[in-house]
């Protein structure tokens, strides 16, 4: 989503909150990613197998209201939030802490971001 597609008096506050969850989607990703690698296995990074491989809907491209996008993001965010909490079950199983405290950091950070959209649909 690129921000100059968002249009409706709540942009100038939700600008700010849609950056920080891209910075922080793409710090936190490629951590996971670097993660996954040093334990042995493979990230998969190129637009073809992230797409292929993602359970995210697909993002309306023609969506421009405010709270539509807040809304869209929410959902997706849960999604997101669902794959990062199987992920840590996993660690916990192969007892690797390290892992798990990559992945709740993940979801600590996205969980708020997660509240901020919700209270923003709740306004």
């Amino acid at each position: 989503m690129a921000h100059w597609n968002v249009r409706g008096p709540q942009f100038p506050s939700l600008h700010p909150l849609f950056e920080s969850m891209a910075t922080g989607l793409a710090a936190h990703n490629d951590s996971i990613a670097e993660r996954a690698v040093t334990v042995g296995g493979r990230a998969r990074g190129t637009l073809r197998h992230v797409a292929g491989a993602s359970r995210l809907p697909e993002y309306p491209a023609d969506t421009t209201r405010d709270l539509e996008h807040v809304r869209l993001l929410a959902e997706r965010i849960e999604v997101y939030l669902e794959g990062l909490r199987e992920s840590r079950a996993e660690a916990e199983k192969a007892g690797d802490p390290d892992t798990v405290d990559l992945l709740t950091g993940a979801i600590l950070d996205f969980e708020k971001h997660d509240w901020l959209l919700r209270a923003t649909l709740a306004a």
